[in-house]
């Protein structure tokens, strides 16, 4: 199994500003419509494993849903799919231990993990095997980090190293077990 990281931060480690948006991330010129290496990272995975806070803000872009593969929300609160979700949209809770050992048995072995909460959860464990994170170039000056408290150090090793758009940054890590 591997748990895969794949998102955007500013140059200072924010994945959303002040005011938990995320319009910063639309604001770089890209008249090519590049997607940064998502479609390429997008097939190489099962499923997506995302938390509460993710999933209501992809609701809330007023867009076809984006995912074409099944999404697994975390969530001890969120009971009933939105109409229209079903069959797309899983609820899942408890142990992240547990739920890797779950969904593995239901085939699903190379996930997508989203979610600033839900990436912070997964690193205290040592659950995330790799991460692809593309650097924009902007300084927030505040709001909510990529990463938080650590029990202690985790290593990763550099697979790759990739410019886009003359501007953005993204390395792929590897974590260094």
């Amino acid at each position: 199994m591997a748990n895969k990281v794949f998102i955007a931060t500013s140059l200072d480690g924010y994945i959303a500003d002040k005011n938990n948006k995320i319009d910063w991330l639309h604001q770089l010129p890209n008249p090519t419509g590049d997607d940064l290496g998502f479609d390429a990272f997008f097939e190489g995975i099962d499923a997506l494993l995302m938390g509460r806070n993710t999933f209501e803000m992809v609701l809330s872009f007023d867009v076809e849903w984006p995912y074409s593969k099944p999404v697994f929300v975390l969530s001890s609160t969120l009971t009933h799919i939105p109409k229209g979700y079903e069959g797309k949209v899983f609820f899942v809770n408890g142990e992240l231990q547990n739920i890797l050992k779950n969904l593995t048995e239901l085939g699903y072995h190379n996930l997508y993990i989203d979610g600033g909460k839900t990436i912070q959860s997964f690193l205290k464990e040592d659950l995330v095997d790799e991460m692809i994170l593309t650097r924009l170039p902007v300084l927030l000056g505040g709001g909510y980090p990529l990463f938080g408290d650590l029990p202690e150090p985790l290593g990763f090793k550099l697979l790759a190293s990739k410019m886009y758009l003359d501007t953005v940054v993204q390395n792929h890590y590897v974590r260094d077990r």
